[in-house]
């Protein structure tokens, strides 16, 4: 769950308006008592009293909940990134043997340096948009230079590109032992 709201003091803000309104209100009320006003009246500001109560404690039970959730995803997210790098620093081998073979297979496509960079973007799942943006140029340049590598190597497209280099890695292997699939026809 993201909570921008939060990030602005939203949350912290709401408090103390609803803590101000609830002393005024508990400063009020004793003033009053103090002064013999009706019960009717003072019933209604003790309302408003325990209302203002309310909204404290319904405001700092959301802002424990997305401080809460914060954490946990930045808990999650470490998490995530560590299982990556470990999974980097196991296939780094691997990762640099296909980075080879895809730079040598646009050699043999006969790329230009601008499109064997947008080859790897794509391949990377980049649209076109971010594609411009991160190299600084309009997303028509992009296009036509996305364009001239499919000319080149023969494909129809972004998904064809990708399964020339990916088709073979995803071949399905031999079930494992006790895989639920190992039985099926």
């Amino acid at each position: 769950m993201s909570d921008d709201i939060d990030s602005k003091g939203y949350y912290a803000l709401g408090i103390v308006l609803f803590g101000a309104i609830f002393l005024l209100i508990a400063w009020d009320l004793a003033y009053d008592y103090s002064q013999g006003r009706s019960w009717g009246h003072l019933l209604i500001e003790l309302t408003v009293l325990l209302f203002a109560a309310g909204g404290i404690g319904l405001l700092l039970h959301r802002l424990y909940l997305v401080r809460a959730t914060v954490y946990s995803l930045g808990k999650d997210l470490a998490r995530a990134r560590q299982d990556a790098e470990r999974w980097r620093n196991e296939s780094r081998e691997l990762i640099d043997g296909l980075r080879a073979a895809i730079d040598r297979q646009f050699g043999r496509w006969n790329l230009s340096p601008a499109e064997a960079e947008i080859g790897l973007l794509l391949l990377k799942g980049l649209s076109h948009k971010e594609l411009a943006g991160i190299r600084n140029t309009s997303e028509r340049t992009v296009r036509e230079q996305a364009r001239a590598l499919y000319r080149k190597a023969g494909l129809d497209g972004r998904a064809s590109l990708s399964a020339f280099f990916l088709e073979d890695l995803l071949l399905p292997g031999r079930p494992e032992r006790g895989h639920p699939d190992e039985n099926r026809d």
